[in-house]
């Protein structure tokens, strides 16, 4: 069987330009399309042409080499570098422009507010064309790993146990010079030791200033390079990072609005999440679900007060614990006299309050009751008899509770899986981005404003088409250029 062979020295007639090796149908037009759809004055970005001095790469045509790129798990600024100068398609993206990595990375680090609104921007247009409906939304959070290492994240513990450490050195130091004043050889060099107490003295003097931060900021743990971030769990993992919040429609899993935030857990994010969300959509959505994370009853309240359904398990929920006899929900709660009555009719009166269970104690008024039931030994073995907890904002739960176990609720947060993990999964594994290249909160949320722009645009494409999709963009375009 014949081959083909390709010829490096073979030449055109007409040499072919850089649009004629970009087929109409690529995705490339598609993100060429709608960064110029985008009012940059809007962004927050600067573009003034008059401006003295050394000209400037065109703002634009950084803003589309850093979706794109970001699109295709391309995130460096020396690995954009390399693409603007081999890559067909970033090259006709460009234009033929090819910043080096430091003006890259000099854009990036200038415009990190900017580009936080480009998102926002992305929504509205999905608004426009009818792929977002904001009836239900979904709201979800993952962790991601800061650029930052865990041997410089400190808590007060391993100051103290490092300054002691030190202490004990320069102390050891000191005596040693002593030591060489009285002795002629066999010991280093008086200098030697005196540079080895300054590094010790500079040492004490960092870790000082970081029990200082520790002690103002209330936190429980600094990270020397990047102050922003926290210890997080990742995998079964301790380590520096920043938890993701992203808010998706129900209608095809478009992403409205995200966030990034230093607290290790979700607790206490979903009204802040929903009413960013609200902001970029112009109105309030009818159903917001999430997963037992976001389960704080008085900030459940807070949203079920806007004449919004909220549907989030508790974790006893969500835990699904074996059905047995003789559980809390088994005992009837007298408001008026403050009581629980068991089920055979008998008190149990408040004792306690425990504030670090946040919780109320309800106890029977004579361990002799339950040692004389017929349930002794089935509904507890407590030699002090029965005892209920009643959690802070318990009438509450049982509200939220009792709302999630709906069948249509159900029937929702079924959906949860599939529109909130969908982003998440293909921004970690598709866009190899598990972890942020920025420090600082800025930065992390310029970084996710990006990665969730290039999930709309690829779920864009996926439902409209690319041909269609471009076209319907470039409509939209502001940039007099285009």
């Amino acid at each position: 069987m014949a081959f083909r062979y390709g010829d490096r020295n073979q030449t055109n007639l007409f040499p072919p330009s850089l649009d004629d090796l970009v087929p109409d149908d690529s995705p490339v037009r598609v993100y060429n399309a709608f960064i110029d759809a985008l009012d940059l004055s809007d962004l927050g970005i600067v573009a003034d042409e008059n401006g003295v001095g050394n000209p400037s790469y065109d703002p634009r045509a950084m803003l589309k080499l850093l979706v794109y790129g970001y699109s295709y798990g391309v995130r460096s600024s020396r690995k954009l570098e390399r693409e603007v100068n081999y890559n067909v398609s970033f090259m006709w993206l460009m234009g033929g422009l090819k910043p080096d990595h430091k003006t890259i990375a000099e854009f990036r680090r200038r415009n990190k507010k900017a580009l936080r609104n480009v998102l926002k921007f992305c929504a509205r247009i999905c608004i426009k064309l009818d792929l977002i409906s904001g009836n239900t939304l979904f709201v979800d959070g993952s962790k991601f790993r800061a650029n930052a290492s865990r041997k410089n994240m400190w808590t007060a513990r391993r100051c103290e146990a490092e300054l002691n450490k030190i202490d004990r050195r320069i102390n050891a130091i000191l005596d040693e010079c002593d030591k060489v004043d009285s002795m002629e050889s066999g010991l280093p060099s008086f200098v030697k030791i005196q540079d080895e107490l300054k590094n010790s003295e500079v040492l004490r003097s960092k870790i000082r200033s970081v029990l200082d931060d520790l002690e103002t900021s209330g936190k429980n743990s600094v990270n020397t390079v990047d102050k922003d971030c926290a210890f997080v769990g990742r995998n079964h993992y301790a380590e520096p990072g920043y938890n993701a919040q992203l808010v998706i429609d129900n209608e095809n899993g478009l992403i409205i609005s995200n966030d990034v935030v230093s607290e290790s857990n979700d607790m206490g994010q979903l009204s802040s999440q929903l009413e960013q969300a609200h902001e970029t959509m112009g109105n309030q959505c009818e159903t917001v679900c999430a997963d037992c994370g976001y389960n704080r009853p008085e900030e459940l309240e807070k949203i079920s007060e806007q004449g919004i359904k909220v549907i989030v398990p508790s974790i006893r929920q969500a835990a699904k614990p074996e059905e047995r006899e003789f559980t809390k929900k088994d005992f009837k709660y007298d408001k008026e006299n403050n009581i629980y009555i068991c089920p055979q009719g008998q008190i149990l009166n408040y004792r306690k309050s425990q504030k670090s269970r946040k919780s109320l104690t309800y106890r029977i008024t004579s361990a002799s009751i339950c040692k004389n039931c017929s349930n002794w030994g089935t509904c507890t073995k407590d030699k002090r008899g029965r005892a209920i907890w009643r959690m802070e904002y318990e009438e509450l739960r049982n509200k939220f509770e009792t709302e999630y176990k709906k069948p249509e609720s159900q029937k929702v947060y079924r959906l949860r899986q599939q529109r909130a993990e969908h982003p998440f999964g293909h921004i970690k594994r598709n866009l190899m981005a598990d972890h942020f290249l920025i420090r600082g909160l800025d930065g992390v949320k310029a970084e996710m404003s990006i990665l969730a722009t290039c999930f709309n645009l690829r779920r864009m494409m996926t439902i409209v088409g690319i041909a269609l999709l471009k076209e319907i963009l470039s409509g939209y375009s502001t940039n007099p250029a285009a």
